[in-house]
């Protein structure tokens, strides 16, 4: 065997050497060799089981594992130290070292490092995130912007917790081959950041934590324990180091939120709701099931719709009931300076928000800014008090049936010809930024990522396909989305001029988003065929 078994097809980045060592590439190939087999057979089982749910309706708790449910006996480790106390989290890309720095200083107890949805997947980026958190691990992360701001990380003992995301299951990392094949990023992303930084963070009296995207069910939770288990036993870490915290962002995934608990039971940290994930899951699930299944404008649904409800409310129970923690949605909200007035109208919803989460059991929440972290912080504080979280409470009042998971027909807001003109310029806009290698965007004041352009396109396509009327009694046609499409791309013209239209890349995003939206075979996620117009 050569003594570097992954074939690098990528031209090289600055530092991309210390990342890239042979050992760490040698650990990756034997994890892709080792599970991505299973990771194909279960990214086959999704596709029947799409289908399978949208002819019956919707899916149903599994009666295979009630055995799982029933017993009351288990619980999943311990939470270490370091993640004790999670009452506020912030979110954001690990391939921007401004914004690394800023994180880790927020005040937040956890700082969620994303290669995901936050992070477009150039090179650079993958190579570039690994390296940051090696260098912030290592307090080398320092440095002066070219305007002269200097940027420094504050005492260790202030600084949040990392906790990474690597890319969900379905994607690739095309740069990385081994025996011709693309490794997954998920795998790329978890091995490279494990080899590196495992013994690194336990000499730091922390571990190599991570947050998992996207599971569909239990059975790809249990691919993840035995990547963790085979990852600790190859570089000599103890068995349970590892920690996990899983998104519950599909639809499937919600019914089997015990089942994903038992498996990684003794990896597992808790739960969080992936609120905008999850109402993507939604609509691409029930995409074709009819007019029972068609969710108004996305900034209608909120967190109080019942079904919202019943799904936050069972997350809590289940994590409580087995000593987890359960983490709130995310607070999208970016403050401007410029318009206080707005700011308060929407910090006002950002603090009813948190202290719902807070009242409702959830041990902390996520941000997506640094100056949201104080008013979550304050929701939080106000429960909690000292104490490091909640669990305590069991919501053994929570009575949650499949009926109530899927009752997306009991709100009364209907689409509007607003809302179908948002969809079109909040997925222009993020597309084209994701296209130029930035996946976290501020989009009319909101953090927007990839999340929320799949539910744009995604709610685009299912009012095409089902034929809804709007409320201005206009119905939803593929002609009326080109033309809205059209009128979008020329006012991003207008407002960005000439030469930034050119330099960007604004007719990609227009077609891409088209395609995504319009074509007859649904795409199973837009990355999949962004990441081939993606440079770099």
């Amino acid at each position: 065997m050569a003594a570097t078994p992954v074939r690098v097809d990528a031209p090289p980045v600055e530092r991309q050497e210390e990342v890239l060592t042979d050992a760490a590439l040698a650990f990756v190939a034997e994890l892709h060799r080792r599970f991505t087999p299973r990771r194909d057979e279960l990214l086959a089982r999704r596709a029947g089981r799409r289908a399978a749910l949208a002819r019956a309706g919707g899916p149903g708790f599994l009666p295979e594992t009630a055995h799982v449910r029933e017993d009351p006996a288990w619980r999943v480790a311990e939470a270490p130290p370091a993640l004790q106390d999670r009452r506020v989290e912030i979110t954001g890309p690990a391939d921007d070292r401004r914004m690394t720095v800023n994180a880790l200083n927020s005040g937040a107890r956890v700082w969620l490092a994303d290669f995901e949805d936050a992070s477009a997947p150039t090179w650079h980026n993958v190579v570039h995130g690994q390296l940051n958190l090696i260098d912030a691990f290592e307090r080398r992360i320092d440095f002066t912007a070219p305007g002269g701001k200097r940027y420094a990380l504050g005492p260790a003992e202030r600084l949040a917790t990392v906790v990474m995301r690597p890319r969900g299951w379905h994607l690739d990392e095309r740069h990385l081959l081994v025996d011709g094949r693309p490794v997954p990023g998920a795998l790329a992303d978890f091995g490279l950041y494990f080899f590196h930084n495992a013994e690194r963070l336990l000499r730091l009296g922390k571990g190599p934590y991570f947050y998992l995207p996207k599971l569909e069910s239990h059975l790809e939770a249990r691919l993840w324990n035995d990547v963790f288990a085979f990852a600790q036993e190859q570089l000599g870490i103890p068995r349970g180091t590892v920690r996990a915290t899983v998104l519950i962002e599909t639809i499937t995934a919600a019914f089997e939120m015990e089942e994903i608990l038992y498996e990684l039971r003794e990896h597992a940290s808790g739960l969080n709701a992936g609120r905008w994930d999850y109402l993507f899951s939604l609509v691409k699930t029930f995409r074709d099931a009819g007019e029972r299944f068609v969710l108004p404008d996305r900034n209608a649904v909120t967190m109080t719709a019942p079904f919202m409800r019943a799904y936050t409310e069972l997350l809590v129970r289940t994590c409580h009931r087995r000593g987890a923690h359960a983490i709130g949605g995310m607070a999208a909200f970016v403050p401007s300076r410029r318009d206080p007035a707005a700011n308060e109208v929407a910090l006002e919803r950002v603090r009813a928000d948190k202290d719902r989460e807070a009242r409702d059991g959830f041990d902390g929440s996520w941000v997506a800014h640094p100056d949201l972290v104080p008013v979550a912080r304050a929701s939080f504080d106000v429960v909690l008090g000292d104490r490091p979280h909640q669990k305590d409470r069991l919501r053994e009042d929570v009575r949650v049936t499949a009926d109530q998971l899927l009752a997306v027909d009991a709100l009364d807001a209907r689409p509007t010809a607003a809302g179908l003109r948002n969809a079109v310029q909040v997925g222009l806009r993020y597309l084209e930024s994701w296209l130029r290698g930035t996946g976290a965007v501020a989009v009319f004041g909101l953090m927007e990522d990839v999340a929320t352009a799949e539910i744009s396109r995604s709610q685009i396509w299912q009012w095409v396909h089902t034929g809804v009327v709007l409320d201005g009694g206009e119905k939803v046609t593929a002609g009326l989305v080109r033309d809205l499409a059209a009128r979008e791309l020329a006012a991003m013209r207008e407002e960005v001029g000439a030469d930034a239209f050119a330099a960007g890349a604004w007719q990609k995003a227009h077609d891409l988003l088209l395609k995504v939206a319009l074509d007859d075979a649904y795409a199973d996620f837009l990355t999949l065929p962004a990441y081939g117009l993606l440079e770099g």
